[in-house]
């Protein structure tokens, strides 16, 4: 595993990462274009969660190749890149369940958001995390949870409209296992620590 840690440190890949989110981050913030269109101005920052987490990754990255840490960032990152990625897959495998098929976007959108959540998490050795910036981060992702399940700006999927309380609920408790996640990779004693290259 430390191997790995390793290679994903490496220049080379850090840019090749940095393209790739860059370019799906502009893809995400358009797939979201119809929705912002139709949400009140206090709400657009909060309506499109996955391309606002690759972005925070985006930024990270661009730390990473100045060969300098971003703890704020580094949290939001971690927690909402694991957060939303993981809700997308099942968003989109409830979607298949109900449907009983999937466009190919679909299985696009499990897989770049697997690949999304799975490089929140593989990163975690190379930031810098206190307490509070994890503090700042569960506030963060907790409060975009009322702003989607409240004021009802959550993501659509026309389809699985019927399930919305339960989704909701859903999403808390994913918000709540990201959260605690991160503190285990970042913030606990004794948690692995990398050193960019």
């Amino acid at each position: 595993m430390k191997l790995l840690i390793h290679f994903l440190g490496m220049r080379p890949i850090l840019w090749l990462l940095l393209v790739i989110n860059i370019f799906g981050t502009i893809w995400g913030y358009i797939w979201y274009g119809w929705q912002l269109a139709e949400t009140p101005p206090r709400f657009l920052l909060f309506v499109p969660d996955s391309p606002t987490a690759s972005l925070f990754f985006v930024i990270v990255l661009i730390a990473f190749l100045l060969r300098k840490n971003w703890p704020i960032i580094e949290a939001l990152a971690i927690v909402t890149l694991f957060k939303y990625g993981i809700w997308a897959v099942v968003m989109n495998l409830l979607v298949l369940k109900v449907e009983g098929s999937l466009p190919w976007e679909g299985y696009m959108l499990i897989a770049s958001h697997f690949a999304m959540a799975a490089q929140g998490l593989l990163y975690a050795s190379y930031y810098r995390l206190k307490a509070w910036h994890l503090i700042v981060a569960a506030v963060w992702t907790l409060h975009n949870d009322v702003i989607d399940y409240v004021f009802g700006m959550m993501p659509r999927y026309g389809v699985l409209s019927d399930f919305t309380p339960q989704i909701g609920y859903f999403t808390f408790w994913l918000s709540i296992a990201s959260i605690l996640i991160t503190y285990w990779l970042c913030i606990r004693d004794k948690h692995y620590q990398a050193k960019l290259q």
